[in-house]
């Protein structure tokens, strides 16, 4: 038990609210930092074995195709389109931060 359940549930909060109102927003966080990178491992893993079983012609098979003929230019390409597909779901996934949880705030941080 947390304490802001045990003082949400002394303030006589019904066990829905204190369910959706507190236990669910603070359990999404975690949810959503880790889906990011898990997404973007399961979509390179996805089309490539999608393109592989199948025959496409897809981003996947050529990444994996330059890497066995050490093609290197083209390796960085498909390195560098995974990488830059991986930056927007982390700013998506920041982005999200906020609408789930409006005490968090990125703008009033002073370094």
């Amino acid at each position: 038990n947390m304490q802001y359940v045990t003082t949400a549930r002394a303030k006589g909060l019904s066990e829905r609210r204190v369910l959706y109102g507190h236990v669910f927003r603070n359990g999404m966080l975690i949810v959503i930092a880790g889906f990011p990178a898990a997404f973007i491992g399961m979509l390179f893993t996805g089309s490539l074995l999608i393109e592989v079983i199948f025959s496409l012609d897809g981003l996947g098979l050529l990444g994996f195709e330059a890497v066995l003929d050490r093609d290197y230019p083209v390796m960085f390409g498909t390195l560098y389109i995974f990488t830059l597909l991986g930056l927007i779901l982390h700013i998506i996934s920041d982005i999200t931060y906020t609408l789930i949880d409006p005490r968090i705030d990125f703008e009033s941080r002073k370094v």
